[in-house]
């Protein structure tokens, strides 16, 4: 047994326990611009996929964002998360919502889903990496999650491709904020801490490459800040598109689909971007045409920082 068989979901529950986790997630697609591109691609894909789908497993639901909206079309909706904040703020938002009824709200870790059955549910849902979180499980979870599918799996995991470019660049979640007057802490402290983190920078060309060939992210350190009492990042492994491709096809799954939401977003600066998200019309237009660039197969690996894929049974 590896040392992160424990520490992995240790750290996880930690992390997503803290009790303001909850609320800070509700509100990240108000915040953050490559939060809103990758949530609309998600929806849109889902919204694509529900032909047929009646239940549907949502694991590492969090605040409920997509278990609410399916509940909405008419699905059952299991709402599986670590964290017991986040659990309690889908409840609050699917109350109102309307649709708590058709939500079963269930506390768990994605390494033990022994509880259900094969083909236990429509389609199986993963979204925002949680699955990349449960190393050195990530490929048992994987295939945990095609098990319970009786006909669909949509799933994104932390990308490779697409994490590699924030080890140059540590100020790009500056690039993607909506309002730089917003009072949320995190946006007051990427603006305060943007001359620093570039006065600071320095291109370590053999940590890029470790990751580069391993797809780890975090180990010792992150174990010794959470003995220490702390609460660091989760342990993370990111894959490449053919490895998570080649995985779901092992596992029987069809017709798979690979996009990277936020590629094409990635090539447009702050000013340009805040301007079309403030414009209706442009706004919708813009997602629209993420969604479509952003599902080519040529640059599914360089989207914000998630490898989304579709797939049936």
């Amino acid at each position: 047994m590896s040392i992160y068989d424990n520490y992995s979901r240790k750290i996880s529950e930690r992390m997503w326990n803290l009790p303001d986790k909850g609320e800070l997630e509700s509100h990240r697609e108000e915040i953050y611009i490559d939060d809103i591109i990758q949530k609309s691609h998600i929806e849109k894909k889902l919204l694509e996929n529900l032909d047929g789908i009646k239940t549907v497993f949502d694991g590492g639901a969090g605040s409920g964002r997509f278990s609410i909206l399916l509940a909405k079309h008419g699905c059952k909706v299991t709402h599986f998360d670590i964290s017991q904040p986040m659990i309690d703020k889908a409840k609050e938002l699917a109350q109102e919502a309307g649709v708590v009824d058709k939500i079963t709200f269930v506390k768990g870790a994605l390494e033990d889903l022994s509880g259900y059955a094969d083909n236990s549910f429509d389609m199986v849902i993963s979204f925002d990496a949680p699955i990349s979180y449960t190393y050195p499980n990530q490929e048992y979870v994987i295939g945990e999650l095609v098990r319970m599918a009786k006909k669909r799996i949509i799933i994104s995991v932390t990308s490779r491709l697409g994490t590699l470019p924030y080890l140059s660049n540590p100020i790009q979640k500056n690039q993607f904020i909506l309002d730089e007057h917003s009072e949320d802490p995190s946006v007051q402290w990427l603006i305060s801490n943007r001359q620093n983190a570039i006065d600071t920078f320095h291109f370590e060309k053999s940590g890029i490459e470790k990751l580069m060939a391993e797809g780890l992210m975090g180990g010792e350190n992150e174990i010794a800040e959470y003995e220490k009492g702390g609460t660091p990042w989760c342990i993370t492994y990111a894959f490449m598109p053919n490895e998570l491709e080649d995985l779901l096809r092992s596992h029987g799954v069809k017709n798979i689909e690979l996009a990277g939401p936020g590629a094409y977003a990635r090539t447009i600066p702050n000013e340009l971007l805040v301007k079309i998200m403030n414009d209706p019309k442009q706004r919708l237009d813009f997602l629209d045409f993420c969604y479509k660039y952003d599902s080519n197969p040529y640059v599914c690996g360089m989207g914000k920082d998630n490898l989304l894929a579709k797939g049936d049974l």
